[in-house]
């Protein structure tokens, strides 16, 4: 059965923000769907917008239907979750993250909101989705991000030590899924053979920059 490609917005967005980036996978020649869990004021939980999304993708699709997703910024920590809490891993082949708060973002501090206390560093809710990431190992997983970002801080937050991991030089947070190279890049990673096949290289690199050594200062601020 054919993947579709999921794309899920990020905080305080709608369907517009992942929609050229649709357009483009789609002139690719992928299937795609556009999913705004709402709302994305930071109001809900994230694991509240997760279900949102699980629900979705169980109305929208065939049943079993494999799917890849692409998240963009706090829609990327959505996906995880529907991956690794929601039991979304067994449809998931690929996860495309963009300027994804995976280590959480000094900016959340200027929000009380649920998901944005979520989105801080050494928050509960990433100290459990980063404690286990074994889900992650068992799909192709790939991080595009940008050290030019004012929202994700520090930027390489928007890195794991699991996947693929490749930094853009676009200037700005808000405009990177618009940046002209994105298509190219995601498209690349939707072509990536998944883990454990014949086509897929023996030693993959993890990361096409280098990755974060363990900051202690990045953590939940008392």
């Amino acid at each position: 059965m054919s993947e579709t490609t999921v794309l899920v917005p990020g905080f305080n967005d709608d369907e517009r923000v992942v929609a050229p980036l649709a357009r483009s996978l789609e002139r690719a020649g992928f299937a795609t769907l556009c999913v705004a869990p709402q709302p994305s004021n930071g109001d809900a939980p994230i694991e509240l917008l997760a279900k949102q999304l699980a629900a979705a993708i169980e109305n929208r699709l065939l049943p079993e239907q494999p799917l890849n997703l692409v998240g963009f910024s706090m829609g990327g920590l959505v996906c995880r979750a529907y991956i690794q809490v929601l039991g979304g891993l067994a449809r998931t082949r690929r996860l495309i993250t963009l300027a994804t708060p995976h280590q959480g973002t000094y900016m959340a501090y200027v929000c009380e909101r649920p998901a944005c206390v979520q989105m801080r560093p050494g928050s509960a809710f990433l100290t459990e989705l980063n404690r286990d990431l074994s889900a992650l190992h068992h799909l192709q997983f790939t991080s595009l991000w940008t050290p030019f970002d004012l929202t994700i801080v520090p930027a390489m937050s928007s890195v794991l030590d699991v996947g693929n991991a490749r930094a853009v030089f676009s200037p700005f947070h808000a405009t990177l899924p618009l940046d002209p190279r994105i298509p190219g890049l995601v498209t690349t990673a939707l072509r990536r053979p998944l883990p454990g096949t014949d086509d897929e290289p023996e030693s993959p690199p993890a990361a096409d920059w280098p990755l974060p050594t363990p900051d202690p200062h990045l953590r939940q601020l008392s």
